[in-house]
C-alpha cells in the first residue's frame, strides 16, 4: 500500500500530511519553472520582437530625394524645372505692422511651363531676406539649422505658396545665432522682402513698414 495516502510512524497522520502537501507544492513550483523556462512566454506566439514588427505602408514615408534630386532632379517621370520654367514671388501678411507686430514671410512658386517639373522646395532651397535701402538686415540662412531638401512637383498655372515663417525685427549675422540681436528700426520705417527659390531668384520684392 502506498506511504502517501496511508502513512506510518509515531507521528500524528495530520503531521504527515502538512510535510506532503509542502513536497507536492514544492514538485509544482519546479515543474512551473522548468516549463517557464522551455515555453519562454513572448518568443514565439505572442508579441512580436521589434525586428519583426512591421509598420503600416500608409506610415512609412517616400524615400528622401539623393543627391542627385536635392540638386534639381526630376522625379521618376516628372522632369526637373529648369531655370526660366517657374517664377518665384515674396508675400507678407501686411503692408505695415504696428510696435510689437512680427512680420510673416512667405513666397509663391508657380510653374510657368506647360507641363509638370520637380524642383527642391526644402528649407535648404529656401532663402529670405530682408533689406532697407542698401542694408541687408536679415537672412534667414544665417542661423538655419536642420536645412532639408524636398522634391515638389509643380503643376502648370498652379502657384504653391510656403507656410509663412516669422521675423523678430531684429538684425542677424551668423555671429549672432546664440546671442541677443539688436532690434532694427521702427517708426514707420521701410522694409523689402527678397526671396530665392530652388535656385531661382524671386520677382521684385515685397515691400513693407515698421512701426
Amino acid at each position: 500500500m502506498s506511504t502517501l495516502r496511508d502513512p506510518v510512524g509515531p507521528k500524528d497522520r495530520k503531521v504527515y500530511v502538512r510535510r506532503r502537501l509542502i513536497v507536492l507544492l514544492v514538485l509544482l513550483a519546479v515543474v512551473a519553472v522548468v516549463v517557464l523556462i522551455i515555453v519562454r512566454p513572448g518568443s514565439s506566439g505572442g508579441v512580436a520582437s521589434a525586428g519583426e514588427v512591421e509598420v503600416p505602408e500608409d506610415l512609412v514615408e517616400s524615400p528622401a530625394p539623393d543627391s542627385d534630386d536635392a540638386d534639381g532632379a526630376g522625379d521618376g517621370d516628372v522632369a526637373a524645372c529648369s531655370a526660366g520654367q517657374f517664377s518665384v514671388t515674396p508675400a507678407t501678411d501686411k503692408g505695415d505692422y504696428a510696435a510689437g507686430e512680427l512680420p510673416q514671410l512667405s513666397l509663391s512658386v508657380e510653374n510657368t511651363g506647360e507641363e509638370p517639373c520637380s524642383a527642391d522646395l526644402g528649407s535648404a532651397n529656401l532663402q529670405f531676406v530682408i533689406v532697407s535701402g542698401d542694408d541687408e538686415v536679415w537672412r534667414s540662412a544665417d542661423c538655419q539649422e536642420n536645412a532639408e531638401h524636398l522634391a515638389v512637383i509643380l503643376e502648370p498655372g498652379k502657384p504653391l505658396d510656403t507656410e509663412a515663417i516669422p521675423w523678430d525685427r531684429t538684425r542677424s549675422s551668423p555671429e549672432t545665432c546664440d546671442i541677443s540681436r539688436d532690434p532694427v528700426a521702427a517708426g514707420g520705417a521701410s522694409y523689402h522682402l527678397r526671396v530665392t527659390a530652388a535656385g531661382a531668384q524671386g520677382t521684385g520684392t515685397a515691400q513693407f513698414l515698421l512701426y
